[in-house]
């Protein structure tokens, strides 16, 4: 189908585009990429009177490590991540993702800050950032302000992020363990049936000091499994804790019956990659 009419607006600054949303309200909506907004439009189910197309603003593309601390700017694509040395170095589970997103086309065009903003529970990077306890940068007409990954997503394309704010960027802190980015799917350039992020880290005892899972695609938002989390750190990483933790995991999933699968289905393939991604991970650390 063919998108109903609106007009285009490419700022060259974030404050013009802040200036832009204030101005229009809320007949307008921000664009990165394109790719979960332009098919909405395409279908009717959104029509926005107009859009602001954040491409022009080049202080929104960027890549930084420095001092174990890693930023990353809203417009950076996922090509960009996965050609990144130096990240590739600093959190390797960012191109382990990034690499099972959709397929090159859409990753040379698609980026990190349209794929966490919008709220979409089956996009990948969401519950990667909740896994790295990554915060989100959100600039408004009120200023700046950082929200933590874990607290965003409210509920399926409801975020924290108010209408006239655009997410500018990701921070979070480099990976010195062992990760894992599991991922099962119909088909390449699909969207996860279920997938999940895990970092592990090794202690000098040989436990495990730290540990982090989070699911994609398995409720309404994206899902940061805590408790089994906490239990990994307490128990250590055994055939054993690994199946209490899938277990842990698999309580709080609440998968629904669609294209991909019935809801019985999603939860055997969720403890699959989940178990996988765990042993894949310690074997890392």
């Amino acid at each position: 189908m063919i998108p109903g009419s609106f007009e285009y607006h490419q700022p060259d600054s974030l404050d013009a585009a802040v200036g832009l949303l204030g101005e229009l309200g809320e007949d307008a909506r921000v664009i990165a990429g394109g790719h979960s907004l332009i098919p909405m439009m395409k279908l009717r189910l959104a029509m926005p009177e107009h859009l602001v197309d954040l491409k022009a603003i080049t202080n929104l593309k960027h890549i930084t490590v420095e001092n174990g601390a890693i930023s990353i700017g809203a417009m950076t694509t996922q090509a960009e991540l996965i050609d990144s040395a130096e990240l590739a170095l600093a959190a390797p589970i960012i191109k382990e993702t990034a690499v099972q997103i959709a397929d090159p086309q859409i990753r040379y065009q698609g980026t990190i800050g349209g794929n966490v903003a919008n709220g979409d529970p089956g996009n990948d990077m969401p519950a990667l950032m909740q896994c790295l306890n990554a915060a989100f940068t959100l600039q408004g007409p009120n200023g700046e302000r950082e929200v933590n990954a874990r607290d965003f997503y409210e509920a399926a394309y409801f975020t924290a992020r108010d209408d006239l704010e655009i997410l500018t960027g990701v921070k979070f802190s480099a990976c010195t363990g062992g990760y894992a980015y599991e991922k099962q799917k119909r088909k390449i350039g699909d969207y996860a049936t279920a997938a999940a992020a895990v970092l592990l880290t090794k202690g000098a005892d040989g436990g495990c000091a730290h540990a982090s899972i989070a699911l994609t695609n398995l409720a309404d938002t994206p899902l940061y499994c805590e408790d089994a989390s906490t239990s990994l750190m307490q128990t250590g990483v055994n055939a054993a804790s690994i199946d209490s933790a899938v277990k842990s995991c698999m309580s709080i999933i609440e998968p629904v019956d669609d294209n991909r699968g019935p809801a019985e289905f999603k939860k055997h393939a969720a403890a699959m990659v989940l178990k996988r991604a765990i042993e894949l991970a310690w074997s890392r650390a």
